[in-house]
């Protein structure tokens, strides 16, 4: 069993090795990797039920907004419309935040006891930063638990370094990285256009509004 291999499931044979983790208790990588995608994986559901909630506020505010221009009362409308403009953008930056945290979840998962991990957790970890800077201002709780679960999986990549003995190239993870959060996107982009009806009310206020301008 290579040494990676024993790191990764923590079966080391290593007398000083033995000595260090009494003196230090070591978990094996294998479990650290798994504590850190369930995390993971809880703060795309907190990202998840933070969205719900915005969902009901968008529906109510659509409403407001029919309601408004069905009473030609344009400039309500149109108050109702920009406010509810804004809150799409932050659900569409939620929604890309989430399937970007999901991605990097399913993508960790990949990682198997051949040594694949620093390859995997590289671009990981751009994303996560990508998506931290995103919410932490809409989510600012999210802030100290992202930045926990990229120290444990910089422990991981270190370990796992050492391990195989690899120096790490993070240019080609930033390709990889732009990939995943371009994919994640499109998606949230596709299902915000079938989950939200289109804000036709606001553009015929527009219209409208110029008519009369």
């Amino acid at each position: 069993m290579s040494k990676f291999s024993k790191e990764w499931e923590g079966t080391s044979n290593n007398v000083m090795d033995k000595v260090v983790g009494v003196v230090r208790p070591q978990q094996p990588l294998k479990y650290k990797l798994s504590l850190a995608i369930k995390r993971i994986e809880a703060q795309a559901q907190a990202l998840e039920n933070a969205i719900n909630s915005m969902a009901q506020r968008d529906k109510s505010l659509f409403s407001k907004v029919v309601d408004a221009y069905s009473e030609h009362d344009m400039k309500r409308a149109t108050v109702y419309a920009n406010e509810l403009a804004e809150l799409r953008k932050t659900i569409n930056l939620m929604s890309n935040a989430r399937l970007a945290l999901e991605r990097v979840a399913l993508r960790l998962g990949t990682i198997t006891h051949l040594g694949n991990a620093a390859s995997v957790i590289g671009p990981a970890l751009e994303i996560l930063r990508d998506v931290r800077s995103g919410i932490v201002g809409i989510m600012p709780n999210a802030e100290h638990e992202l930045n926990t679960i990229m120290t444990m999986l910089d422990e991981i990549m270190i370990e796992s370094g050492q391990a195989v003995g690899s120096s790490f190239d993070f240019e080609p993870t930033s390709e990889e990285a732009q990939k995943i959060i371009e994919e994640a996107a499109l998606v949230a982009e596709e299902r915000m256009k079938s989950k939200f009806p289109e804000l036709v009310a606001s553009k015929a206020a527009e219209a409208e509004g110029e008519k009369f301008g």
